[in-house]
């Protein structure tokens, strides 16, 4: 009897947390993220929806708008509106307006059917001229 009282005291309960169970779990979940995620990053063709949107306060200057029009055709509307411009002509007056007439602030105004390369083109040509905000024009509907 002796010897089963000595054993009784020598266990100890274990405070401890197996960690086995969820390690499994962990890897499982990593496994099914890893075979997801790529499939999760090929692209949807969307109609983007119209919003109504407020309009912005000009604070009594007009304001530099570039107009890329169908066929990539460039405008801005300072000077001669009508005469389109290449992408370094506009990038040379941009640079003069930022550097005589402390330009900030620029918007762009681009035909629905014009291609998202090169309206992104237009934008990085406008931020490499030294223009801090480029806003985008679209038409209300309201």
């Amino acid at each position: 009897m002796e010897r089963i009282a000595r054993n009784r005291k020598t266990r100890r309960a274990v405070a401890q947390i197996n960690v086995v169970p969820y390690i499994d779990v962990m890897l499982v979940l990593l496994i099914i993220f890893m075979v997801t995620a790529p499939l999760l990053q090929t692209g949807i063709e969307v109609d983007l929806p119209h919003a109504q949107s407020k309009s912005v306060d000009l604070k009594d200057q007009k304001p530099v708008v570039i107009t890329i029009e169908k066929g990539n055709k460039y405008y801005i509307n300072q000077g001669d509106e009508q005469t389109p411009r290449s992408l370094s002509e506009l990038v040379a007056i941009l640079r003069l307006f930022v550097s005589d007439r402390n330009l900030k602030e620029v918007l762009v105004k681009s035909d629905k059917s014009v291609s998202y390369g090169v309206f992104v083109k237009v934008m990085a040509l406008v931020k490499e001229a030294g223009v801090e905000k480029v806003g985008l024009l679209t038409e209300n509907d309201q």
